[in-house]
């Protein structure tokens, strides 16, 4: 049977055209999932700070600065939840590593909380630099390095594994 050239061309043109937009989807998923990554990372970050937060606390609405803080925190453990979630629908190897990095996060900055809850807040600018003497959270950079570590495996691979 005799094919046109015309034929074969449109052929491969809509062969073509088809898998550009193909891998366009994929990339965009693949940006997709990084930001989610990044801002899940982003909230551990925002954790992070609360130690900080809390000693610098206004000393002179003590019940306010109670709220003001448990409320802010609240909306960061939600985020925290929803990305482990997010997260692990996405990769259970990411997931884990999110999910340790988070349980250390609250172990270590948590107790840092609790610490800065039971401190006077700080009254004088001199005592706004806070030292490693009084939060330590240099035992987070491990599971920070897995966590992230993780996520770059993962997105290195994904084009690959998204092929069809």
């Amino acid at each position: 049977m005799f094919v046109s050239s015309a034929v074969v061309a449109a052929g491969i043109s809509a062969w073509a055209s088809a898998r550009l937009t193909r891998r366009k989807s994929r990339e965009e998923e693949r940006a997709r999932v990084r930001t989610v990554f990044a801002e899940a990372f982003e909230a551990v970050a925002a954790y992070k700070e609360f130690p900080y937060a809390i000693r610098r606390r206004a000393g002179d609405e003590p019940a306010r600065e109670r709220v003001r803080l448990s409320e802010e925190l609240r909306a960061i453990q939600t985020r925290l939840t929803y990305y482990s979630a997010w997260i692990h629908a996405e990769s259970t190897t990411v997931g884990d590593a999110y999910d340790m990095l988070v349980t250390e996060l609250r172990k270590v900055a948590g107790q840092a909380c609790h610490d800065a809850w039971e401190a006077d807040p700080i009254t004088d600018d001199k005592d706004m630099n806070i030292g490693p003497d009084l939060v330590d959270l240099s035992s987070l950079k491990d599971h920070e390095k897995a966590y992230t570590t993780a996520a770059e495996s993962y997105l290195a691979n994904f084009l690959r594994r998204r092929r069809s």
